[in-house]
Parts: structure tokens; C-alpha cells; sequence
């Protein structure tokens, strides 16, 4: 549950920060010194934002594998 809710504000954030480099491009800011330094900001954050989901997902799909894996380990050990 903490996974699911930590990928999801990530994501809502991420997606928040592109928002706002869409409205200083809307507003038509971007070419001054404080929609550039902004947009920089903002970009930079929406990348750790996703960087943030895709490592969690890579994470949990790893887990995932070694629980298999622990499992079926586990399976044969009983078989003998």
C-alpha cells in the first residue's frame, strides 16, 4: 500500500512539474532570465520525481522475482 501511494504522489508530482514548464511556456516567460533559471528547476525536479517511480518499480518487480525464486527454492528443498 505505501508502495502504490509513494509511486502515485511521485507520479502527481512529476506531472506537476511539467504542468509548470507548460504555463511559464504558455505565459510566454520562458526566454527571461527567471522562466529559464524556473524552467530548469522544475525539469530537473520532474526528472527525479520519475527516476523515483521507475526505480520503485524496477525495485518491486525485482522483489517480486527473488519471492518467486525464494518460493520455488523452498519447494524443491520439501521435494528431497
Amino acid at each position: 500500500m505505501l508502495l502504490l501511494l509513494t509511486l502515485l504522489l511521485s507520479l502527481l508530482l512529476g506531472l506537476l512539474s511539467l504542468a509548470g514548464v507548460a504555463w511559464i511556456i504558455i505565459v510566454g516567460s520562458l526566454l527571461s532570465v527567471d522562466g529559464l533559471f524556473m524552467s530548469l528547476i522544475l525539469l530537473t525536479l520532474a526528472g527525479v520525481f520519475f527516476l523515483n517511480v521507475l526505480l520503485e518499480l524496477r525495485d518491486s518487480r525485482s522483489a517480486g522475482k527473488d519471492k518467486a525464486a525464494a518460493t520455488k527454492g523452498q519447494s524443491i528443498s520439501n521435494a528431497e
